[in-house]
Order: C-alpha cells, then sequence, then structure tokens
C-alpha cells in the first residue's frame, strides 16, 4: 500500500481523538467506502472474503433502515388516519346521543315536566336567546324573568301577551326586545345562534297536548333559518 493510498483509505474510517494530547489513534470502525477501498489494496483470499462479507452487512443494514423507514411511516400515517376515523365516529356518536337525549315526546298532562324542560333549554344560553311564538302570553314572561341573558321575541302582534303586560315587564327588567312578525308558523328557540330547538307547541300550551321538542342537526337549516331572523331583527 502506497502512502497515498494508505492516506486515502485511512480518510474513510472513523477516528478518535486523544482528549489530552490531540493525536490521532487507530480506528475503532471501517466505514463502508473504507471498506469497499480496503478490498481493492488487499488481496489476500481470506481479506477479501472478509471485505465482501462487511460490504454486505453494510448493505444489508443499509435496506433494513430504509425499510423500516418506509414501514414507520406508512404505520404513522395509518395511525393519524384511524385517528381521524376515530374522531369522526365520535362526533357521529355525540350527535346522536345529543339527538336521543333532546328529541322528547311530552304527552297531555305532563305540564309542569314540559315546562321545567323549556326553562332548562332557555338557561342554556350564554348571550342571547331568540324566541319564536305567534301565541306568546305572560307565561314567556314569567321565564324570562330569572334569565340574566338577551331575549328576542318574535311573535305576532294581537296575541295574548299584552302591552300592559310587556310595559310593566321591561319597568323592572332590560333584558326584552320584541318583534312583531306572523310568518312563522312554527315555534323555536335559538340559543346563542348555534343551537336551534324546534316546539310542537307554544310554550303556553305545553304539556297540555301531547307534543315533542327536537334539536335541529343540519347546519344549513339553522344557518338559513337564523339568516332569515337577521333580516327582521
Amino acid at each position: 500500500m502506497t502512502d497515498d493510498e494508505f492516506k486515502n483509505w485511512k480518510s474513510q474510517t472513523v477516528m478518535s481523538n486523544n482528549d489530552r494530547i490531540g493525536l490521532r489513534r487507530a480506528p475503532y470502525v471501517f466505514t463502508e467506502p473504507g471498506v469497499a477501498m480496503l478490498s481493492a489494496i488487499i488481496k489476500s483470499d481470506i481479506a477479501i472474503s472478509i471485505s465482501i462479507r462487511i460490504i454486505n452487512a453494510f448493505v444489508s443494514m443499509r435496506k433494513y433502515i430504509s425499510t423500516n423507514l418506509i414501514e414507520q411511516k406508512y404505520i404513522n400515517n395509518q395511525v393519524m388516519k384511524n385517528t381521524e376515523d376515530i374522531k369522526l365516529l365520535q362526533d357521529s356518536f355525540k350527535k346522536f346521543e345529543e339527538k336521543r337525549k333532546i328529541n322528547e315526546i311530552y304527552f297531555n298532562g305532563q305540564i309542569y315536566d314540559a315546562y321545567s324542560k323549556m326553562v332548562d333549554i332557555l338557561n342554556e344560553a350564554k348571550k342571547e336567546i331568540i324566541i319564536i311564538d305567534a301565541y306568546a302570553d305572560k307565561t314567556i314572561l314569567d321565564m324570562i324573568s330569572k334569565i340574566k341573558t338577551n331575549i328576542l321575541l318574535i311573535t305576532k302582534k294581537h296575541n295574548s301577551l299584552s302591552e300592559l303586560d310587556i310595559s310593566k315587564y321591561k319597568e323592572q327588567y332590560n333584558n326584552l326586545k320584541i318583534i312583531y312578525d306572523n310568518t312563522y308558523h312554527d315555534r323555536y328557540i335559538i340559543l346563542d345562534n348555534k343551537k336551534v330547538y324546534h316546539l310542537g307547541t307554544s310554550i303556553n300550551h305545553a304539556g297540555s297536548k301531547t307534543f315533542s321538542i327536537n334539536i335541529l342537526i343540519d347546519e344549513f337549516v339553522i344557518n338559513e333559518l337564523i339568516n332569515k331572523i337577521s333580516k327582521i331583527t
């Protein structure tokens, strides 16, 4: 081996530093290019055989690492996909469970149960409540007097809620705004412009006959209803 060949081979090996005197020592291990260069220089059968085995080991190791990285990436992608699928399922089950709990039916005679449920619904709001009920009466005033959020009541002009009732209420409470509109047949309670309950009866008649309370799930329908309301407020 010539000096130039030795220096070139030496550059392809891993060397260690001596911390105390800064000298180079003999290599502990060979790099793959170093082994390839060494096998070209050393001509004995044993050296060549060993060099081939070492190079094969490097090749196998490289393939193993590459394959595992690919598999790991695939596994990571699958985990992410499964996580997203699980989240979608959880959201679906949550909506189904919510819908199952909210879609309730009240039979005639369940007056207090229906009243209590509506009070609970109103108390869910954080900022604003919109009540659409063409046949509103003093019952609504009694319910909202205990609620601190702003109330928008949409009802028809001539109903069981008198001007005196409204004026007396507003003398004591300042959370009510009324808009007279007779274009709504069904009754709705809208919480914070997000959650919409559909009522099968007017609030003042709740429990006198069989009716149901349902929560709207379709976001398009919810947005359309809220947009329609915003045009008259």
